[in-house]
């Protein structure tokens, strides 16, 4: 967007404002740049998205396009859009997010699809409400896979732990915002700590389902992480150890102990560590169906396996 000494005689609508955004943030790079120019008009005018093509020949006034370009310019920058307007989207639901927690991506929805599947599917699993259901979330960051589920599974109950106060925090006002902080308990504790001391879950045997999306960026992987990612995203959230697998490793050996018979494990990873993932989880004495799941865009993303039944 040129200074408005410089503009063109046109106003900057909604629709021209869309489409500028759009190509100059495909042209630096940046991931979904149409959804990230709709996130960004959408928060500084203060409107829904679905406003925005309601209302397309809507002027800007000033100030909007005064921050506009503030943000425009961070952005371009690589800095997260999702921090600059403080919101993401996943599975449908809009969600609080800043620098203390992770950027739900598309891939983490992988778990919430085959959990909502096999509820379906199997057995004394809930059904279409999850009626019962008890399912821990460990690593739960904004809580993003927490939320889907409770909203989603009304019957269900989640646990979900992480060892950062600061994501706790960020997660509450989630689970607050979806109205499900009724169903969702937040525990602070590492990786499957919180689990053996809460009620719910302390019992062997006591989850349908454990989900996690834990740090799995390999060291040697680390080099090649996108800047927007590395620079601002929790460092703490990203790196698994020098395998990636220090906490998917941890999971998967503590799944067995705390699901019921026919009860799931889900654990995403890094693409380049689906193999070894899978081998751990088949070493795991009482863990039998081991997979790994492709996510939207065709890459492993998640080894799933079943506790014997």
């Amino acid at each position: 967007m040129p200074n408005q000494a410089r503009a063109k005689p046109e106003r900057w609508t909604t629709r021209r404002l869309l489409v500028w955004m759009a190509e100059a943030f495909a042209a630096a790079g940046l991931d979904s740049p149409r959804l990230m120019a709709e996130l960004m008009l959408s928060h500084v005018i203060g409107c829904e998205r679905l406003r925005l093509y309601m209302e397309g020949d809507r002027p800007a006034a000033p100030l909007e396009l005064d921050r506009l370009r503030e943000l425009t310019a961070r952005a371009l920058k690589h800095e997260p859009v999702q921090y600059l307007t403080g919101e993401a989207w996943f599975f449908g639901l809009g969600f609080k997010v800043d620098r203390r927690v992770l950027i739900p991506r598309p891939s983490s929805e992988t778990i919430v699809e085959r959990v909502f599947e096999h509820c379906r599917a199997a057995p004394g699993f809930g059904g279409r409400t999850g009626q019962g259901v008890l399912i821990a979330d460990v690593c739960t960051g904004s809580a993003c896979i927490a939320v889907a589920l409770a909203k989603n599974l009304p019957g269900a109950r989640v646990v979900a732990t992480d060892i950062s106060h600061e994501a706790l925090e960020v997660a509450a006002e989630n689970v607050a915002r979806h109205g499900v902080s009724d169903r969702i308990d937040l525990l602070a504790g590492d990786l499957l700590a919180p689990l053996y001391e809460h009620p719910a879950t302390s019992g062997r045997g006591s989850l349908h389902y454990l989900v996690s999306n834990p740090p799995y960026v390999p060291d040697a992987e680390w080099a090649q992480v996108e800047a927007n990612v590395k620079e601002h995203e929790p460092t703490v959230a990203l790196r698994g150890g020098g395998d990636g697998l220090a906490y998917v490793r941890s999971v998967l050996e503590g799944a067995a102990g705390l699901l019921r018979p026919g009860g799931l494990v889900l654990v995403e990873l890094a693409e380049s560590t689906a193999d070894e993932a899978e081998a751990i989880a088949r070493g795991q004495a009482g863990l039998v169906d081991v997979e790994v799941i492709a996510d939207f865009e065709g890459k492993a993303r998640v080894v799933c396996a079943q506790r014997a039944v």
